[in-house]
């Protein structure tokens, strides 16, 4: 591996990655997880981690004053975020020689921020997978590689989560190679594009109001947006009383193809 590289993984795609730097005999100059642990995987994680390099840390290296002297000491050339849950600081962002790259479960610049998944139904738009260059503002650095996802129907958001997440792998693994040469393409994105969402976007925007008027394509993307077992579902709210729905979709054709 030409580069120095970390790695700070987490949930099932950091898990992942760090097993494919396993398979592939990588050496990293260490690995931070999760410590607790807020999207899955991190005993595993760490304990594949303990093949490829001697330091497996965790999370809170990332942000205590006094250990970053240790971060630094590694000289890393490259930071990966792989499917990270929190918001990193400056120091450790401006720490890589190269970069900090992230994994972003949109196709930026479209659906920049939280929950993705939602509005990439919501607003049509594009939808895929991204690795970018992190800089202080969120998801707004210069992509390296990208890769779309193609979508229909009978999408809701609990696919496009799976979807997204089967792609950042595959993403991932075929730009390894380019990344351990530390040659990684930056495009700028058109932040006048796309969009950006906040979390605390996301509950208003899943409220049915019963006496709005939608059109049924509006309606549907909201219900199928929001279908995500066993998180909640789109909700109304009648005589004082409020109510959960989801929906699902089926291709009649596909469906009668199957039989």
């Amino acid at each position: 591996m030409s580069c120095s590289i970390g790695v700070c993984a987490s949930g099932n795609v950091g898990l992942e990655v760090v097993k494919f730097l396993d398979q592939t005999h990588e050496r990293l100059s260490f690995v931070v997880f999760d410590a607790k642990d807020r999207s899955g995987g991190s005993e595993e994680i760490r304990r594949v981690s303990t093949r490829i390099t001697s330091h497996v840390l965790e999370s809170s290296v990332l942000y205590d004053k006094n250990t970053l002297d240790l971060l630094r000491s590694f000289e890393i050339d490259i930071l990966i975020l792989a499917w990270w849950p929190y918001i990193i600081t400056e120091p450790v962002i401006d720490m890589p020689r190269i970069g900090t790259l992230n994994f972003h479960p949109s196709y930026l610049p479209y659906n920049r921020g939280k929950h993705y998944n939602f509005w990439a139904i919501v607003e049509e738009a594009p939808f895929g997978v991204s690795i970018h260059f992190v800089e202080k503002t969120i998801d707004s650095g210069e992509i390296a590689f990208q890769s779309r996802i193609s979508t229909s129907w009978e999408d809701t958001g609990e696919t496009l989560y799976q979807k997204a997440q089967s792609a950042m792998v595959r993403l991932f693994k075929e730009n390894l190679p380019a990344i351990k040469q530390g040659d990684i393409p930056r495009q700028p994105q058109d932040l006048k594009q796309g969009s950006f969402h906040w979390g605390k976007e996301l509950e208003p925007a899943s409220e049915i109001i019963l006496d709005k008027e939608y059109t049924g394509r509006q309606l549907l993307n909201l219900l199928r947006a929001r279908t995500f077992s066993p998180h909640p579902g789109c909700r109304f709210t009648d005589e004082g009383e409020t109510f959960e729905v989801r929906v699902q979709i089926k291709n009649i054709a596909n469906a009668s193809q199957g039989k």
